[in-house]
């Protein structure tokens, strides 16, 4: 696989000394046989009256090293004062008796006490700086700023400073200190700090928001900073801003030559930092002119609507139109931020449609998955993908004023309090762990590393600063019900005298979520896709090469011609990607039946999204129902349960209130094509 494809989600392999780094899109830290079988969570009866935020867990994987001396190209504030940097350690292993071990990623060599690829890494060093510093910022907490101050002191160290790669960030540290720029598994850019990487991004983001937050307390340090931000900006405009205005096309979609790492996910990050240094002054320019380039490429990546594939969304990596993950998603919130920033409303329009539109569609779904490749294939759950998914809704929601959007952050967010598939709380305010992920089966794996504390301490910082929202989440702590895009393998019809074969999983840029079934002109297949109270959306997912046609009848769905667009940059030629047929199906029918007319017809599986979508949280006195309507028109919903005081709120497409209304009981409303309704009781 192509490293450059890594995102920063990692695989924690259980056993007392191995830890590996998972790159590219395969499984993160929740994939592991350090699981537990699901279980029913105790229901929280009252709002916790602390703040949410624990610090100290993060604080436990803090530890200390010194480099050796005179290492060429890298230095930092005050090294031959301070010559102790402050790091923390990539993993946690749980053990018994609720405690943890603090390991790093790769085969420890125990002669040298060495990992195959360190103990520290830039990413979570980046992102644990954030932590304190917004904690600081919201706090005043004094010590949140004097591990900030040692944070940013150990990230601008792994900073190369000089020759052809000065600005750049290595991203391993062994424990004593020592730089790993050549890690084990190999990833690209290999050394690590010879080209744009998502390290990079995030070092960015670090750098800004210290800057902002540093800015009046310590004016030297901050100067510092923005000399280092400047550093970083200069690599990344001869690295990847020289582009700015190329286009190129990916299986035939139009998209920007100028992302980091061809990624809006590793853009976004970069942008949120960016604003925070543009926004705290005085003018910065390069500041300014990245933040905007950057912002342009990724509002240029949104595509789809409540119709179609990816229904709104952001896609994070212009290599592929059929990927889209929940870690690193934080598109929308970048774009929120560097719209205020930059007062260009047009970078709003495509966050608006994120958060309103498509995450209605994920909630109701199941919720933030690691993958959907374009069919939900990896369903996997982590802290870095609901945080994304819940700074995301609260930014576009500060932005816009919606209530709505808000009403979703808090079902989002309910998440780390027992509202998922285990129905047990991800996150523990009592110590402020957070756990390392949830398997769709329901297992939980109990480690605890630095990602996955740092996300799920932003999302407590994020609701301490929204209180509504973190009432609503820390009240909601059981799924109830949930009725949303769901996934008909097409190797599982009740008939067909197609051929069923099996595709390699991983095809590059998007992933089979089973077997193939091809139909030659002629051949037919019949699938059961169950009864509804609701008419559905019918999406065939179809491999297509490039210059290959195919046409099919639908029963009830009309015509399907596909065309494999060019390769463009696109990893693989021939593309996998859901068509939305014309016409639904009725609420009566729960048979769907194609024959292939011309061309291989070469599907993977039918995505079927209900024209009321919905989703139901309860706890203790607390509900919630959210129902989505994508039909063709406006369209009647019931809300509400018997017995139940609810005050239900209807939404346009845009997360614009359109009417609100007090009943006890069910009642029935009118929900705009592509809006939603919010029932709270």
């Amino acid at each position: 696989m192509n490293m450059h494809a890594r995102r920063g989600a990692r695989w924690a392999v259980t056993g007392a000394a191995v830890l590996a780094l998972t790159v590219g899109l395969v499984s993160p830290a929740a994939a592991t046989a350090t699981a537990t079988p699901p279980a029913t969570a105790a229901v929280a009866t009252s709002v916790p009256s602390a703040p949410l935020t624990n610090l100290a867990h993060l604080d436990f994987l803090l530890d200390q090293a010194t480099p050796p001396a005179d290492v060429e190209g890298h230095t930092t504030y005050r090294l031959a004062e301070e010559p102790t940097l402050t790091f923390p350690w990539t993993y946690a292993d749980a053990r018994d008796g609720g405690t943890f071990e603090r390991v790093g990623g790769g085969p420890l060599d125990p002669a040298t006490g060495y990992w195959g690829q360190g103990a520290y890494n830039a990413d979570d060093i980046s992102r644990a700086a954030v932590v304190y510093l917004r904690h600081f910022e919201q706090t005043g907490d004094e010590a949140s700023a004097d591990k900030a101050y040692e944070l940013l002191r150990g990230l601008t160290y792994m900073q190369t400073v000089t020759g052809p790669n000065a600005g750049n960030v290595v991203l391993w540290m062994q424990p004593d200190g020592t730089l790993n720029p050549s890690a084990e598994p190999i990833e690209l850019p290999d050394p690590s700090d010879s080209g744009a990487s998502y390290w990079l991004a995030r070092t960015i983001w670090a750098l800004g928001e210290g800057y902002a937050a540093f800015a009046d307390v310590d004016p030297a340090f901050a100067a510092f900073l923005d000399e280092r931000l400047d550093l970083a900006l200069q690599a990344l405009d001869r690295q990847v801003l020289s582009r700015y205005g190329e286009w190129t096309e990916s299986d035939g979609l139009r998209v920007p030559a100028w992302l980091i790492v061809d990624g809006a996910d590793a853009s976004a990050e970069a942008v949120i930092g960016l604003a925070a240094r543009v926004a705290a002054g005085p003018d910065a320019p390069a500041a300014r002119d990245a933040l905007a380039k950057l912002a342009d490429g990724i509002a240029a990546m949104s595509a789809g609507d409540e119709k179609s594939w990816p229904y709104g969304a952001v896609l994070p990596w212009a290599q592929s139109r059929s990927m889209w993950h929940a870690w690193a998603s934080q598109m929308p919130a970048a774009l929120a931020v560097a719209s205020d920033v930059l007062d260009d409303p047009s970078l709003l329009e495509p966050a608006v449609a994120d958060t309103a539109v498509f995450t209605p569609t994920l909630l109701t779904a199941g919720g933030a998955d690691n993958g959907w490749f374009p069919s939900p294939t990896d369903r996997v759950q982590i802290a870095y993908g609901v945080d994304s998914r819940v700074q995301s809704l609260l930014s576009v929601a500060d932005a816009t004023g919606s209530a709505g959007l808000e009403g979703l952050a808090g079902l989002q967010a309910a998440w780390y309090f027992g509202a998922n598939r285990a129905g047990e709380p991800m996150y523990d305010a009592a110590t402020g762990v957070t756990y390392d992920g949830l398997q769709p089966d329901g297992s939980i794996n109990r480690n605890s590393g630095a990602e996955s504390a740092i996300h799920g301490l932003l999302t407590m910082l994020a609701l301490d600063a929204h209180p509504a929202v973190a009432a609503r989440a820390t009240a909601l702590t059981t799924v109830a019900a949930q009725d949303g895009l769901r996934v008909v393998e097409a190797e599982t019809a009740v008939t067909t005298d197609g051929t069923v074969t099996t595709p390699e999983s991983w095809t590059g840029e998007s992933s089979w979520s089973g077997d193939a079934l091809s139909l030659a002109p002629g051949e037919e297949a019949t699938w059961d896709v169950g009864p509804a109270d609701t008419r559905r959306w019918l999406e065939p997912v179809v491999w297509s090469d490039p210059g290959e046609t195919s046409r099919s009848t639908w029963r009830s769905g009309g015509q399907l011609t596909v065309t494999g667009p060019a390769q463009g940059i696109s990893p693989t030629p021939g593309v996998l990607l859901p068509y939305a047929l014309t016409a639904p199906l009725s609420a009566n029918r729960d048979e769907v039946s194609v024959k292939a007319l011309s061309g291989e017809l070469m599907l993977d599986a039918i995505l079927v999204r209900p024209w009321l979508s919905r989703l139901v949280l309860e706890g203790d006195g607390a509900r919630t129902e959210l129902v989505q309507s994508t039909a063709t028109g406006a369209q009647r919903a019931s809300l509400g349960a018997v017995g139940v005081e609810s005050t239900i709120r209807v939404f346009d497409e845009t997360g614009e209130l359109v009417r609100t209304t007090s009943v006890t009981g069910e009642t029935s409303v009118v929900v705009p094509r592509g809006g939603f309704a919010l029932a709270e009781g």
